[in-house]
């Protein structure tokens, strides 16, 4: 009975990390509540995100509890930074296009934006939105199209729309179907999770 759940349990493993999107990441900028936290963590286990960059120069990050991330904070790697300038320049060295999400004219439709090409996306303080050196140190600014009286979208649910946005595009260029880490990266993390 043992061995069938771990066989269950490799077999999972296996698949999810199959599916994971290294080319695909998120940036947090001072995103200070729990909660908002947590549901991007889910989200970013559910489409299969592999990284999250945090930047947290004015606020403490969020202390999360496994409940309310539904455990997806252990499945998720995190790479903390204290400046912009900082986690950019690391995502510029690994080849990622930075896509910030901003109100402003320069802004693109999120629809309009490829996001099965390597690309970071950069969502800001619940409050303050991105900062104003997010925005302009970013390759690109993109909004969420809206219609309504209100200018924005809780910040949990605006990463759901655009990375549920990414994952349809690659979807339809079959990005979920290949794994993006070579074999030995995979037993590699294999290895990793096991103990998780």
């Amino acid at each position: 009975m043992k061995t069938s759940r771990t066989e269950k349990r490799l077999l999972k493993i296996k698949k999810v990390l199959s599916t994971r999107q290294d080319s695909l990441t998120i940036v947090l900028e001072n995103v200070h509540d729990p909660h908002n936290v947590s549901a991007i963590f889910r989200t970013c286990d559910a489409t299969g995100i592999p990284e999250v960059f945090l930047i947290y120069s004015i606020e403490k990050f969020p202390r999360i509890n496994r409940k309310s991330s539904a455990s997806a904070f252990k499945w998720v790697d995190k790479k903390k930074y204290k400046s912009v300038e900082e986690c950019y320049s690391e995502l510029h060295s690994r080849g990622f296009m930075i896509y910030a999400s901003a109100l402003n004219e320069n802004s693109r439709n999120l629809f309009e934006l490829d996001l099965t090409k390597k690309a970071a996306i950069v969502l800001g303080n619940e409050h303050r939105g991105a900062s104003e050196e997010a925005a302009a140190l970013a390759d690109e600014t993109f909004m969420i199209p809206m219609f309504g009286m209100v200018q924005s979208l809780n910040v949990s649910v605006a990463a759901a729309v655009i990375l549920y946005e990414a994952l349809r595009q690659r979807l339809g260029k079959g990005m979920y179907n290949e794994p993006h880490s070579i074999v030995a990266e995979l037993e590699a993390k294999m290895e990793v999770w096991l103990k998780k």
